[in-house]
């Protein structure tokens, strides 16, 4: 996938992009050296295009579907229920509901699933996963509907103090 070695293992190498990509997507912009940039920003562009390309590619639908009900302190209500040879056992009292929701075509699926596999899991300073394919494909990708790539732009800050390394900024146009 990317061109330059960056001084690191292929693993080594993949983990660390797919940190900064990550990163990128969750903060909007992030640090890092001129040549981590440039290969952050080729992946990032692709990511950030094919959500661009399935931006309205969903559909409404009345999806009917089951659901435990919870009493006022969000414990789950339980029923006793006989079985056919006489025993009680508890069931959760369940409630159905019908809901418009957004169901997503093949290939925005598709789509979603390939950043899924490239974006790690964010957790916030709570333990609450953050979705950051959701932010993908729901915040990002709309911004950029009527742009034509150039997702990203990269800003030179100049050499890093302990090494000389160019430094740079690389953030969401």
């Amino acid at each position: 996938m990317s061109y330059r070695k960056l001084g690191r293992t292929g693993d080594q190498r993949k983990a660390m992009l797919r940190g900064l990509v990550t990163a990128l997507l969750q903060n909007g912009k992030i640090v890092t050296t001129e040549t981590r940039a440039k290969e952050v920003q080729s992946i990032a562009e692709n990511l950030i295009t094919s959500a661009v390309k399935e931006a309205d590619n969903f559909e409404s639908k009345q999806v009917t579907f089951s659901k435990a009900k919870v009493n006022s302190k969000g414990k789950y209500i339980t029923i006793t229920k006989k079985s056919k040879n006489g025993n009680d056992y508890p069931v959760r009292e369940r409630e159905t509901k019908t809901e418009l929701r957004r169901v997503d075509m093949p290939s925005r699926l598709a789509a979603r699933r390939r950043a899924i596999a490239y974006i790690y899991p964010v957790k916030d300073a709570d333990g609450n996963n953050l979705k950051i394919v959701s932010k993908l494909f729901d915040e990002i990708a709309p911004k950029y509907k009527d742009k034509k790539g150039g997702y990203t732009r990269i800003v030179k800050i100049g050499a890093r103090r302990g090494d000389g390394a160019p430094m740079a900024i690389l953030e969401l146009a």
